[in-house]
């Protein structure tokens, strides 16, 4: 089903007026009606119409409808779609018309699920649900979930959607709850994309489909994650009339249960790394010694002393602790 927009309706105010006029005619009507019958047994024809005026002259102000900016009303006719009202003003239609809106009792919380609307008891003034669209762009904010990666560790990740109504027709008539549909669908696609990644980067893991393992991982390709996210939920919603705007990933982390171990071990990736720099600049600046005595000629010094050097030098630059040196006042032999 495709949306027809519905134009040349936007004569409420005209039909208001009229409606107005003629209700207060039929009440003239009835009072000079009523002069013209005087003590007579049978009423005055005036009366008769004045009185059946009034009785159904208030028919037509049914058909009157307000829209605000960005919001829109899909109208049927005894189950018929007849079409979309869509932009602001101040609308006729056929006063046995109805407006459609599965979602009305269907909000989208900014940091939970979706919820239903309930009425606040004692409060007697509780806003109903209204029929109409709503075409402005909104945020879905599903709660965290707990999803497996590649290698199988347990992670925790939230996304934020954003999304707005672009087929009235298709988003009322093709689901049954549009709301619902998107956020069930959102939970899906983000399980389906986070499973092709490692939560950090990891060996021989092909995250793009190409057969050629590559660097992708949650941690650290976040944007090329949520774009993914984006176009998978895009092709599910499709067929709701829905455009995604934007997915972007809220949280992420580890599991509680393995979040302790995770961290000890990136704090060893973190110091195998850092005793890595630390000697790859020991062996350069002991290279740099041992070249510059000999081209100085400081001091000439076999093999075994320059091992002997070489094992001290290396103690040192690569120790976690100051070096205690000790002066020899004697002869090196």
């Amino acid at each position: 089903m495709t949306e027809k927009i519905l134009k040349g309706r936007k004569i409420g105010l005209p039909v208001l007026l009229i409606n107005v006029l003629v209700l207060a005619l039929s009440i003239a009507g009835i009072i000079y009606g009523a002069i013209l019958t005087g003590n007579e047994v049978i009423p005055h024809p005036i009366l008769i119409v004045s009185i059946v005026v009034l009785c159904v002259g208030w028919i037509p102000l049914l058909g009157l409808r307000v829209l605000k900016p960005q919001e829109a009303l899909v109208v049927t006719l005894f189950g018929k779609y007849l079409g979309t009202l869509k932009g602001d003003g101040f609308y006729w239609l056929n006063p046995f018309c109805g407006s459609v809106n599965p979602a009305a009792k269907t909000k989208l919380n900014q940091s939970g699920d979706v919820s239903q609307v309930k009425p606040v008891q004692g409060n007697t003034s509780a806003e109903m649900p209204s029929a109409k669209l709503s075409l402005k762009i909104m945020t879905l904010n599903n709660s965290r979930q707990k999803i497996n990666d590649c290698l199988g560790n347990p992670i925790e990740i939230g996304i934020a959607v954003t999304w707005r109504i672009v087929d009235t027709a298709k988003a009322v008539f093709n689901v049954d709850n549009y709301k619902e549909f998107l956020s069930l669908q959102c939970d899906s696609a983000l399980r389906n994309i986070v499973r092709l990644y490692p939560y950090d980067v990891a060996p021989n893991v092909d995250t793009t489909g190409d057969g050629v393992a590559d660097d992708g991982s949650l941690r650290g390709s976040s944007d090329i994650v949520a774009n993914r996210i984006r176009d998978e939920i895009q092709k599910r919603v499709d067929e709701a009339g829905i455009e995604i705007i934007e997915a972007r990933i809220t949280y992420l982390a580890y599991a509680t249960e393995i979040a302790a171990v995770m961290l000890q071990r990136q704090q060893a990736s973190a110091i195998i790394d850092a005793r890595k720099m630390i000697v790859d600049g020991a062996v350069g600046m002991v290279e740099m010694a041992l070249e510059r005595l000999s081209q100085d000629k400081v001091v000439e010094l076999d093999e075994e002393r320059k091992a002997a050097m070489v094992s001290n030098l290396l103690v040192v630059l690569c120790g976690s602790k100051d070096a205690q040196p000790i002066v020899n006042s004697g002869s090196l032999y």
